[in-house]
């Protein structure tokens, strides 16, 4: 048995994973589908005081109260900060760090600075617009999905809180690099928010030379949300993941 933590991305909650949680849990597997503050069935807790720390720790929490080890941290989209950060803090406890489509930082970038000026300024624009400084969900079709699925996920999106956007990282890009990794790649439609991540983790010398060797790149060719479009062949990595 292992224990999977599955952290979703902006606007969704742990409900994105439900189709990969059946499919580990069926094969007997633990799994945790953590939902972040302000988001998902925690929408009604929506505020500014809502940063990248509190998220982080939403994680950190989990893994330390279910006394987690050898854990696969799957981490989508935005949640590759924390992903990083938990890595940084939790290292003995994963086994293995999976960025599904997601951002991929420096030490002391933020989530905002991963992305294009003409985003930041698009994305600060309608958080300081917004009451709850918060940006309101996209169309699910920027993540390749029609149909069922599309109106599946734009009716459960929430918007996001704000404050997450701008705060800077800190962590030390050795002992992430200690945790074995994979990038997966999501190419069709490929995200463009997501390219210059998908660009370093296809450079070995990324992290002044410390992103390899424990690190693995692999491309699905589906869009952004694989757990929604192909959950069986993101369940097959995960489970690759923690072999």
């Amino acid at each position: 048995m292992a224990n999977f933590v599955l952290v979703h991305g902006a606007w969704h909650g742990g409900w994105c994973w439900q189709r990969v949680t059946k499919a580990l849990q069926q094969q007997g597997h633990r799994v945790h589908a953590v939902t972040l503050t302000g988001l998902g069935e925690r929408a009604h807790l929506l505020s500014p005081a809502i940063t990248l720390d509190t998220h982080i720790d939403d994680v950190l929490k989990l893994i330390e109260a279910e006394e987690l080890l050898d854990v696969v941290l799957a981490v989508h989209s935005y949640a590759g900060m924390i992903g990083t950060a938990v890595a940084d803090r939790l290292d003995q406890r994963l086994k293995h760090l999976v960025y599904v489509d997601a951002v991929l930082p420096k030490p002391g970038e933020s989530w905002s600075s991963t992305q294009s000026s003409a985003t930041q300024q698009q994305r600060l624009a309608a958080a300081q617009a917004s009451r709850h400084f918060s940006f309101p969900p996209p169309d699910p079709e920027v993540f390749g999905l029609t149909d069922a699925d599309r109106e599946w996920v734009g009716r459960r999106q929430t918007p996001h809180p704000g404050n997450t956007y701008q705060a800077p990282l800190q962590f030390d890009a050795q002992r992430v690099a200690a945790v074995p990794r994979t990038f997966v790649s999501c190419t069709q439609p490929a995200l463009a928010t997501i390219e210059p991540s998908r660009l370093r983790a296809r450079d070995p010398l990324f992290w002044n030379g410390a992103w390899l060797p424990k690190a693995q790149y692999v491309e699905l060719q589906t869009g952004h949300d694989p757990m929604v479009s192909e959950p069986a062949a993101l369940v097959r990595i995960l489970l690759g993941c923690s072999a």
